[in-house]
């Protein structure tokens, strides 16, 4: 499975990038909607902010808080995945 995400996702641009301030409710609710959509996503951790916290922290602070899985994280990008709700 995660063989399969890693494969679809390497080719893309991640479509949420992390700021400077960080892991915000407003970047949460983006991932969180994002996920819905489309199941797994890339999101990148721009270096302003990681001044204050690793990539990891802030890759599992918002996989806990969307209640995805994280994938795999390299360097400062990752992947998230969460199965859509079925009917």
């Amino acid at each position: 499975m995660k063989r399969r995400i890693k494969s679809a996702l390497n080719t893309e641009k991640p479509t949420i990038h992390i700021g400077k301030d960080g892991v915000t409710s407003q970047i949460v609710n983006e991932v969180a909607k994002q996920l819905d959509a489309r199941e797994m996503i890339k999101v990148k951790i721009l270096k302003t902010a990681l001044q204050e916290k690793e990539a990891t922290e802030i890759a599992t602070t918002i996989a806990e808080k969307t209640e995805s899985e994280l994938v795999d994280l390299r360097g400062h990008t990752f992947l998230l995945f969460k199965r859509k709700k079925r009917l």
